[in-house]
């Protein structure tokens, strides 16, 4: 009777060894297959659509830029910042909120739909550009050209989107 205990305690041992290489083997394999760099993606591509706005404008008059925001993905903590620099002519950039920018300052943007109005403050030509961008460093240009001789003159102009870029770092 003892002789049918040690095969069966044997069998048994055989089966416990087995069965814990085999778990071994599956642990192993679970933890080498893991990668600690989850790819969650925040940052998405955008780009600023606008209505068309009239390629003159007199001194004193305000014209509106209808803007909307068009995002190719959507991250909840994504900000979008607003600023806009003016290399020709005189006015005053706004929005449609009642702030009043200032060249080269960041303001927030915080819907996806917004106006802006620009007044000139000249006759002369008038040429700025519009920069919105988010907290993962993706920009879109726009650039505004009114009263240049070289737009032609049917009442009408595009604006031209200048497109993505990345600032540069120091």
């Amino acid at each position: 009777m003892n002789i049918l205990n040690n095969k069966n305690k044997n069998k048994r041992t055989s089966i416990f060894k087995a069965l814990a290489l085999c778990l071994f083997a599956a642990v192993s394999l679970t933890l080498v297959s893991c990668d600690d760099d989850m790819d969650i993606k925040q940052s998405y591509p955008f780009t600023v659509e606008t209505m068309p706005v009239p390629n003159k404008v007199t001194k004193g008059q305000t014209v509106e830029i209808r803007c909307e925001l068009k995002k190719t993905g959507d991250f909840a903590n994504t900000l979008y910042t607003i600023r806009y620099f003016q290399f020709e002519g005189e006015g005053t950039l706004k929005m449609d909120n009642g702030i009043t920018f200032l060249p080269n300052d960041r303001y927030l943007l915080e819907n996806e739909k917004f106006r802006l109005y620009y007044t000139a403050e000249g006759d002369e030509a008038h040429n700025f550009i519009v920069v919105v961008e988010d907290n993962f460093n993706n920009s879109y240009e726009l650039e505004f050209d009114f009263n240049n001789r070289n737009v032609k003159d049917d009442g009408v102009i595009s604006v031209v989107p200048i497109g993505n870029f990345k600032p540069l770092t120091r």
